[in-house]
């Protein structure tokens, strides 16, 4: 008898497709290749049913079932259901978009292989004297083969650096045969993990807290200064927690460039343990094995972005969300997911412990640790012996001319450092040689026409550029508006500020650090090597510096141009600055040399910066709430926005105006604003702007949304423009 199967089809429609199972026996959360719209997709097993409304001279059967990768499990369906539902999103979307693209593809993955070693026959039976004592590394490799069955180069290079000249000459002599497999190896316990130090008091505190209660759903805010040590904490958790065979733990990073060295450190830690990483830099084959290995319960540790958070494991034992207060754990397209908020949400699902560490925790967060649904461990020591937080200092630079970008106060400071084989740190959160182009006869700007945004000034590059859509142009010969041929770079960004440095400090060692610099892969983690090596004298660069770097011999933070901030119209802007500035002035005196930070700003008594000198977030944190509560703004509230762009404004302006009147005939008690355009009006030749909606309770804007968002997609001019719902919006 035909069944009939519940396919979820990666489309923007919020329903589910009945197919007749065309004899194949599919489970449920398996992939399928189906008919769909004169073309064949693939989709996702949700249900079995017995009958369906399709008529039978309609009704299409699945074509084919794949069976090279498990099914999607009951747990992750339900997560994904879950997420799709919060954030307004259709649920085949959701499911499909988390795979690996080599799972989205209408043919069967070609599942990847690992080059593998094993020990031959006649070197098993020889024995490790025929290796001499003197060649170290081949007998640690011949020592690890006699415990397993066979070594990848991830395992080998927990063994020594050297590995590689090892096994080629151990090829040669013929001891090891090379393979190939398609699962990592059981790496031995005889590996020797790096030595873990001892925990300071409140590292061990915090530590024995979870610890307690690590059997059972709670979530944990690390909030501990820079330097804190709450990396350690996070391995002396996992060393603790993955004793229990075939345990899992997930590490959650905000950016790419945090990866490297994170992956470092864990990995001296934990060389017995199997350890993946998930990030965008990793082509599609890495991706699809690391995803398969954790989904197998092969990897014992994943360490990934925002995306990883949705990757199968099923021996789950916790959760670490580092940097938990970064904007990068929002997604800004497609479903617009927290990937803290949903590691939080999968947390109490798995009944599995949840730590968000951080030095400046989310305002949302922390409301949440002072009405104890968190629970709040606190560092206020760092970690190395004698070291102590940086000195802050605010340099006002009021009469400063707009282009000289760096104060007397710290070109000396720099200079002091230079003199006593010290490094420095310059931090700038603008790339490019300057963020304007300016004709100073009749003030035109370098716009983008495609974005209402200025075009930066690459001078190496010899372009004007947008960072928002990417357009890039030659700088015209002269104004187009008044024909004066005396274009200036006004403002500095990056690349004048390492041209700068170089005429004040011309012996100087400088290296530029932001994303124009560091796009090769295995940049970042070269640029740590040689900071550490002491090659680099002065840094220069923008946020990519201000987190989970840690310089031994970098003394010295120069902060340049942050007054921009403070006058923003997102609410959320201080925060984001105050957390920006905590973690920048952390790189500074990490060791036993004492730190200092020079900030460079025009409003030296703000309140911001009078608690950034004291290192007194909490002061900071509940100066923000107060003002948050009288003002009706998220913790206090809860939020959503729906965004619309087309070409023409009419469009969007006639479809918010549909939106805004499906609204007030749903019987809620929110309120729904008058549509306004978006700060940034044009993107990408788009037109943009959006309705904001509040209410004082979760549950009431979740009801509405549901209601509304299923009105919208009625209206006829739903298909005109393209909009989206996001729910607990970061940016407006």
């Amino acid at each position: 008898m035909t069944s009939i199967l519940r396919i979820a089809l990666d489309v923007p429609l919020d329903r589910l497709f009945d197919y007749a199972d065309g004899g194949f026996a599919a489970s449920v959360g398996q992939r399928v290749l189906v008919p769909f719209s004169n073309k064949q997709v693939i989709g996702l097993v949700i249900a079995r049913a017995a009958g369906t409304d399709v008529p039978a001279a309609k009704l299409k059967a699945i074509i084919q079932v794949f069976d090279d990768a498990a099914p999607i499990s009951a747990t992750t369906l339900k997560l994904l259901k879950f997420c799709a539902d919060y954030y307004q999103y259709p649920l085949g979307q959701a499911l499909l978009g988390i795979l690996p693209a080599k799972l989205r593809s209408s043919e069967a993955a070609h599942l990847p292989t690992l080059t593998a070693y094993i020990m031959s026959k006649q070197a098993r039976e020889a024995g490790i004297e025929v290796i001499p004592k003197r060649a170290a590394v081949k007998r640690k490799i011949f020592a690890a083969l006699n415990c397993v069955e066979f070594l990848d180069s991830q395992a080998l290079s927990t063994i020594a650096a050297t590995w590689r000249p090892a096994v080629k000459a151990m090829l040669k002599e013929g001891c090891v045969l090379s393979t190939q497999v398609k699962r990592a190896p059981t790496v031995p316990d005889a590996f020797q993990p790096s030595a873990a130090p001892a925990l300071n008091t409140d590292q061990q505190a915090a530590l024995q807290a979870v610890l307690e209660e690590a059997e059972q759903f709670k979530v944990w805010v690390l909030n501990g200064i820079t330097g804190s040590g709450k990396t350690e904490v996070y391995m002396h958790l996992l060393q603790a927690l993955l004793t229990k065979p075939h345990t899992q733990a997930l590490v959650l990073v905000p950016e790419i460039n945090l990866t490297p060295q994170l992956e470092a450190r864990f990995r001296a830690r934990f060389p017995h343990l199997p350890m993946v990483m998930l990030h965008s830099q990793m082509n599609d084959t890495e991706r699809l094995q690391g995803w398969l290995r954790a989904q197998q319960g092969d990897a014992r540790i994943v360490i990934g972005t925002r995306l990883s958070v949705f990757t199968p494991m099923p021996n789950l034992a916790v959760i670490v969300v580092d940097e938990e207060h970064d904007a990068s754990y929002k997604q800004q397209d497609g479903m617009r997911y927290s990937a803290r908020d949903v590691a939080v949400m999968r947390g109490k699902m798995a009944n599995v412990p949840v730590l968000l560490g951080s030095a400046t925790p989310a305002l949302e967060t922390w409301y949440n640790a002072k009405l104890k649904r968190y629970g709040l461990l606190e560092i206020k020591q760092r970690a190395v012996s004698g070291a102590v937080l940086p000195e802050i200092r605010l340099v006002n630079v009021q009469q400063l001319p707009p282009e000289q970008a760096l104060s007397p106060t710290l070109l000396t400071a720099m200079q002091t450092r230079l003199d006593r084989g010290e490094q420095s740190l310059l931090f700038i959160n603008r790339r490019g040689y300057s963020p304007v182009l300016l004709c100073h006869v009749c003030a035109w700007v370098a716009s983008c026409k495609r974005c209402s945004s200025r075009l930066v000034v690459h001078l190496r590059e010899k372009r004007l550029r947008c960072h928002h859509c990417g357009h890039e142009q030659f700088p015209p010969k002269q104004c187009p508006q008044c024909g004066n041929a005396d274009l200036r770079p006004a403002g500095h960004g990056t690349q004048r500020l390492e041209e700068t440095l170089n005429q004040h400090f011309p012996d100087a060692r400088i290296l530029r650090v932001d994303r124009d610099s560091m796009r090769k892969k295995g940049a970042v983690a070269e640029m740590s090597r040689q900071v550490n090596a002491q090659v680099v004298d002065i840094l220069v660069g923008t946020q990519m510096l201000a987190k989970g770097h840690d310089f031994p011999h970098l003394t010295l933070v120069g902060v340049v141009d942050t007054d921009s901030a403070l006058f923003s119209p997102d609410f959320r802007a201080a925060e984001k600055l105050f957390a920006q500035l905590m973690q920048v002035a952390g790189r500074a005196g990490r060791a036993d040399k004492a730190g200092e930070v020079l900030i460079q700003t025009a409003f030296p008594d703000h309140t911001l910066f009078q608690a950034l000198q004291t290192h007194d977030y909490t002061a900071f944190a509940e100066s923000v709430l107060q003002e948050r509560q009288m003002a009706g703004f998220p913790p206090y509230c809860f939020e959503a926005l729906l965004r619309a762009e087309a070409q023409k404004y009419e469009l969007v302006a006639k479809f918010l105006a549909k939106a805004i009147s499906a609204a007030h005939k749903i019987s809620h008690a929110l309120t729904v604003y008058d549509p306004v355009r978006a700060r940034m009006e044009r993107l990408k030749n788009m037109e943009r702007a959006q309705v904001l909606v509040q209410s004082d309770s979760r549950q009431k804007l979740q009801a509405f949304l549901l209601d509304w968002v299923t009105r919208i997609r009625a209206l006829p001019e739903a298909n005109k423009v393209r909009w989206s719902v996001d729910v607990d919006p970061q940016e407006f």
